[in-house]
């Protein structure tokens, strides 16, 4: 994992939700890769420089420690929740980074995570393999480009994710 972002994108309090006016309070990091193996395909499409992360890269410490009191900031007593879309990849890297590199943990616990993939799943009644970004109804998109870029990517989840939670079904 090469770089990461947050975005605050709502609350709920068990009966009502609430979405950012903006989506501006985000958390981002360019990491100091943590090995000398990587996928090309992969760093082609996130466009970020290896070499130069190596150079000024944050390192995982101090990031996921930066991360953690960043999510507290937000969710104060309440119990943060991990939003993706698909959940599986997200929640995949970033679990391991808190657990592996942050002094306390996960802050979304081993299971407080929230998959966008499986709600649309759910809120349209069509299987999990049938509901892709690609496949998203137009009612739940959000107005942002999919970029590859950490943050606007966070943003776009966020947007998706509150889109989901106030829409109907199909």
């Amino acid at each position: 994992m090469l770089s990461f972002a947050l975005v605050y994108a709502g609350t709920y309090d068990g009966s009502t939700f609430s979405r950012p006016q903006d989506y501006k309070q985000s958390f981002y990091r360019e990491l100091r890769p943590i090995s000398d193996d990587f996928d090309p395909e992969a760093l082609a499409i996130n466009g970020l420089d290896r070499a130069e992360l190596s150079l000024r890269g944050v390192s995982p410490e101090i990031a996921m420690d930066q991360a953690f009191d960043w999510i507290q900031e937000f969710s104060g007593a309440g119990k943060p929740v991990l939003v993706a879309y698909p959940l599986s990849f997200d929640w995949t890297w970033l679990y391991w980074y808190f657990i592996r590199f942050s002094k306390r943990g996960s802050p979304f616990g081993h299971s407080r995570c929230f998959d966008l993939k499986t709600a649309v799943a759910v809120k349209t009644g069509r299987t999990i393999s049938s509901s892709g970004r690609g496949k998203l109804p137009v009612r739940f998109t959000s107005t942002r480009p999919h970029t590859h870029h950490a943050v606007d990517d966070a943003i776009e989840q966020a947007e998706i994710f509150a889109n989901i939670f106030e829409g109907e079904g199909e």
